[in-house]
């Protein structure tokens, strides 16, 4: 059995791709596979299973030496399990840059495009088998985009993810915009959380040339709820910092309808990162970049210069 699972700190994308992959996989090549979840699925990545009626995947646990894995909407072995290279890598669907550190003992299905979501990674493999997926996959598979592309407000959303999501939205009798607005108001809902949780909760870890960063989107419609926390916040980085062995931890808080980012500053170091980055000072703890809201097609590139 191929088991077929996305990055730690799983979110709409990578839940929802791993069980689209994992259908394709069973109902179109014949190929035993199964979705499943390294971390407990986000709370917007959950309201989507419960709209579409989809069992949540199965925490990933232990990869063994010789299990034939599948990954999608990551290629970064940071963001995988320990042991990921003893693995049988069978394939890996993904939409963003090459990471490196992959090892395979023979050649794979690698593809990896330039669109705002691996559910349209999928799409474009599947082709006219898109066209036998029941319901559920296909309304998961159009959740994956809207939330990817934050209902194409996001500066990764190309033609290809609007037209598939148009597409699905039709055949589903699905309004987008009400169902974004499901969407986003489900991702806001941090309330429950604690700062450290918040903190990881849609995180990557980046080696740039500015250091080795934790780096943070907190997408909301309301980010006056998260911004009322930032002394909670900015108090917890120190700890997970060490405990995570990142030199800073960098969180923007993502304003979806406002389409801006505030960064959260908690020392002088951040501050000069940010002014040598991108350009602006702040003697505040707090710094707003207006039409900011893509970490891998904004944060991250700045991060990198």
């Amino acid at each position: 059995m191929i088991k077929v699972f996305g990055h730690k700190a799983p979110d709409t994308d990578a839940t929802g791709s791993a069980i689209i992959w994992s259908w394709y996989l069973n109902e179109v090549r014949g190929q035993q596979a199964a979705p499943f979840v390294q971390d407990e699925p986000n709370a917007e990545a959950k309201f989507v299973l419960d709209c579409w009626n989809l069992d949540c995947p199965a925490l990933l646990g232990r990869i063994e030496a010789g299990d034939d894995v599948g990954i999608v909407d990551t290629n970064n072995p940071a963001e995988l399990p320990d042991g990921i290279n003893s693995a049988n890598i069978v394939a890996v669907m993904d939409h963003h840059l090459i990471a490196g550190g992959l090892q395979t003992s023979q050649p794979i299905e690698f593809i990896v495009r330039p669109v705002a979501a691996t559910a349209t990674v999928i799409a474009g493999v599947m082709g006219d088998a898109l066209a036998e997926a029941p319901g559920s996959i296909k309304g998961v598979m159009l959740s994956c985009i809207i939330s990817d592309t934050l209902e194409f407000r996001s500066p990764t959303t190309t033609n290809e993810d609007r037209e598939l999501a148009l597409r699905l939205a039709t055949e589903l009798g699905v309004g987008i915009s009400d169902h974004a607005a499901e969407l986003f108001a489900a991702k806001s809902d941090v309330s429950h959380l604690s700062a450290s949780e918040l903190l990881r909760l849609d995180s990557k870890i980046y080696d740039t040339p500015k250091g080795k960063f934790r780096i943070t989107v907190l997408e909301t419609t309301s980010p006056s709820g998260i911004l009322e926390r930032k002394n909670e916040l900015i108090g917890s980085m120190a700890s997970v910092s060490s405990e995570d062995e990142v030199e800073e931890i960098l969180v923007f808080v993502i304003d979806i309808l406002g389409e801006e980012a505030t960064l959260l500053i908690p020392n002088d170091r951040v501050r000069s990162i940010v002014e040598s980055a991108f350009g602006v000072t702040s003697e505040s703890d707090t710094v707003v970049f207006p039409g900011i809201v893509s970490r891998k097609k904004q944060i991250v590139p700045a991060l990198q210069g």
